[in-house]
């Protein structure tokens, strides 16, 4: 492995290491586990929706119901990849897995630019942190987030600390990371802006650098706007949503119900910090504590120095996106994933400041080993929310293709889009007031039924299951059973009811055990 501490003008010999642990992790068993709901069901239903519809503007859950949470730029790498290598787990991932390697790479030039000497060991320590790593095998907005305001960063550090080259160009390059990452997750892409801005107010820079420059604006302008400018054109309503409930909604109230509590800061991140930080977890406080007493020190001096000043970009790039984050009332271990580039660049500052380089590669494979292993068991791990198992049981029964799964008053498995091959829709028993936007659920049981479409299977919870079948019969209809119950879940079909005087068709048997 190159020695950090050199200076070696092949840059790709020095970050081959890092990228090669993080190609063996990411990549390595990308599709051992099978599609996991609800997050990674949503995700890729919608991106199957927009392959299926040809509309890649409008997210669909549902052919009949919007899906507007995120902005589309996941989904459209996801149907990328899956219209590329096909319907798998495998495919769905592999945009996480390319952005995780992506940040490798940015996390190594940044740090070459900021500390010469320091890239290998920091790139390093970002491709085998706990918290990227499992986050490169989840399908989530979150990785190509980091991405994309890793890219802003990169950007800016060039622009305000390469001794030539043409500023603005890398300021365009900043503004083109905020817009991807904007169109990938809305405002929290503009948190890293934050301490850009604060940097630049509290350090004069050598030269001239522009940080609202006109042509980098248009290009976020350009790459940011023009989808919700779309949509909210063709649904006006888009925009209350988007400011009220996605932004201040997350921001100022507990209605997402995601740790608001005064302390929820401290629960969810204290933990996924210290966790996510392994096997670095040491190193990690260590430069934070060293960093933290520096502060006022380096206040005091003016932050004189290049190497003062990166130091300090650093601190504000990961301090000050966290601090929003624990006084924001949503709060989600992922949130601070953006956050591991500056820190990871912070720890091989530390560690090489402490005498420490770059672990033996030996020992760097057996932690990639341990992390494959970890991989392997959770793969095997059995749970409700497995759509591939949920897909093995339906064709083990049921033999004729499926256009449709319909779940009543239960969990949609939107997991099975994929690994099914089947349309997902969600019913309520009764009519009622929904909302306008992403509403709970996509039709009632009688407006469903009014549809006559064929090939559908049903799904509702076994205790339910007796008022699910009272009211199809009040409607008209009679159950048969399709297949064995599943997690407590009764699997039938619907079908027209047999003449007065004639029995009811059968419904399904009482759960035998589950076929998981």
């Amino acid at each position: 492995m190159p020695d950090p501490e050199t200076s070696s003008n092949d840059r790709g010999r020095a970050l081959l290491p890092a990228l090669l642990l993080g190609a063996l992790v990411a990549l390595v068993g990308l599709g051992w586990r099978g599609i996991w709901d609800p997050d990674e069901g949503r995700y890729t239903n919608v991106a199957i929706e927009m392959l299926a519809t040809g509309d890649y503007i409008h997210p669909h859950r549902h052919h009949e119901t919007g899906h507007w949470t995120k902005p589309p730029l996941t989904y459209w790498a996801i149907a990328a990849s899956v219209a590329t290598f096909g319907t798998s787990p495998w495919a769905a991932r592999l945009p996480a897995a390319l952005a995780f390697l992506a940040s490798i790479a940015l996390v190594f030039a940044i740090a070459r630019q900021l500390l010469p000497g320091r890239e290998a060991l920091a790139s390093v320590v970002y491709a085998t942190s706990f918290l990227p790593f499992a986050a490169s095998q989840v399908i989530t907005t979150d990785f190509l987030l980091a991405a994309a305001v890793t890219l802003a960063a990169y950007g800016w550090v060039r622009a305000r600390f390469a001794p030539r080259g043409r500023p603005l160009v890398w300021i365009v390059l900043m503004w083109t990371g905020f817009g991807l990452g904007f169109l990938t997750k809305g405002p929290p892409a503009l948190l890293p802006l934050a301490a850009i801005l604060a940097f630049h107010w509290t350090t004069p820079p050598r030269r001239p650098v522009s940080v609202l420059a006109p042509l980098g604006l248009f290009a976020f302008v350009a790459i940011a706007l023009p989808w919700y400018v779309v949509v909210v054109r063709d649904e006006p309503r888009l925009l209350d949503y988007f400011v009220g409930h996605e932004v201040v909604g997350r921001v100022a109230s507990g209605e997402h119900g995601r740790n608001p509590e005064w302390y929820g800061w401290l629960v969810v991140y204290g933990p996924t910090l210290l966790v996510g930080t392994l096997p670095w977890t040491l190193d990690a406080l260590r430069a934070l504590a060293a960093h933290a007493r520096s502060i006022a020190t380096r206040w005091r001096e003016r932050l004189a120095g290049e190497r003062s000043e990166a130091l300090w970009f650093l601190i504000l790039w990961f301090a000050l996106p966290l601090l929003v984050f624990c006084l924001a009332r949503s709060r989600l271990p992922l949130y601070v994933l953006p956050l591991f580039a500056p820190l990871a660049i912070l720890v091989a500052e530390g560690r090489l400041a402490r005498g420490r380089g770059v672990p033996a590669f030996g020992w760097l494979l057996a932690w990639a080993a341990m992390l494959l292993a970890l991989k392997a068991g959770v793969a095997q791990v059995p749970t409700h929310k497995d759509a591939r198992a949920w897909a093995d049981h339906l064709r083990a029964y049921v033999y004729e293709p499926m256009r449709e799964v319909v779940f009543i008053e239960d969990m949609a498995r939107y997991g099975l889009h994929l690994e099914y091959g089947a349309e997902v829709e969600k019913l309520s028993l009764d009519p009622g007031p929904q909302p306008a936007i992403n509403p709970d659920v996509d039709m009632d049981l009688a407006s469903e039924l009014a549809e006559t479409e064929p090939d559908r299977l049903w799904i509702t919870k076994r205790e339910r299951f007796a008022e699910v079948e009272r009211r199809l019969h009040a409607l008209g209809y009679a159950t048969e059973s399709a297949a064995p119950d599943y997690h407590d879940r009764a699997i039938f079909r619907v079908v027209p009811r047999a003449p007065s005087g004639e029995r009811d068709q059968a419904r399904p048997p009482p759960a035998t055990g589950r076929a998981d």
